[in-house]
């Protein structure tokens, strides 16, 4: 018989590459507000021993939820991956209401930071800009109902299948943004 699947109860932490942990706090600290839990440095990596020496801080994202961010110093300088666009890959947060979306767009802004949105999802809307080690950073309101949730989850498989067989937009996606449009 094999194994239940574990039950899990959420995210303990994500971590990333930075470039420099200081700098790095200081952003999150200045930008989002997020608390500084804690940090582990160490000479030797614990789960391999090899020598690696590193910093790795985590912030508190609100919820229940961790980032954390690791500063190798000995490591080859941080890059990303050419071949996926800078828009992919990205940390999402989320925040409360419209207000408090425009009220982060305008704290950023403030800072020099160049900010794209608000954006909508039909059922979202978000604002993106970059921290200062380039990985794309996302605050999003959620706005959709309970029925429209419904309806997105009802024919997530659906598109899914749809997409493994076309790899183009299934034909479900026109149709709910036109049907959520309607209703937001």
């Amino acid at each position: 018989m094999e194994p239940a699947a574990p039950a899990l109860s959420g995210i303990h932490h994500v971590a990333y590459r930075c470039k420099d942990a200081k700098e790095t706090v200081d952003f999150y600290r200045d930008v989002l507000g997020m608390d500084f839990k804690l940090a582990i440095a160490e000479d030797r990596v614990p789960s391999t021993g090899e020598p690696d020496p590193y910093m790795h801080v985590f912030l508190d994202a609100g919820g229940g939820n961790v980032l954390a961010f690791f500063e190798l110093p000995n490591a080859p300088a941080m890059g990303r991956d050419a071949a996926t666009p800078a828009w992919v890959q990205h940390i999402a947060f989320k925040v409360a209401d419209e207000a408090s979306l425009l009220a982060a767009k305008a704290r950023a802004e403030a800072r020099g930071l160049d900010v794209v949105g608000p954006t909508h999802h039909g059922v979202f809307k978000s604002i993106y800009f970059f921290d200062p080690n380039g990985h794309r950073l996302e605050l999003a309101w959620d706005f959709g109902t309970a029925d429209q949730m419904r309806m997105l989850k009802e024919v997530a498989d659906d598109m899914l299948e749809e997409w493994a067989r076309t790899r183009r937009a299934p034909r479900h996606a026109a149709w709910l943004h036109e049907t959520i449009a309607r209703e937001s």
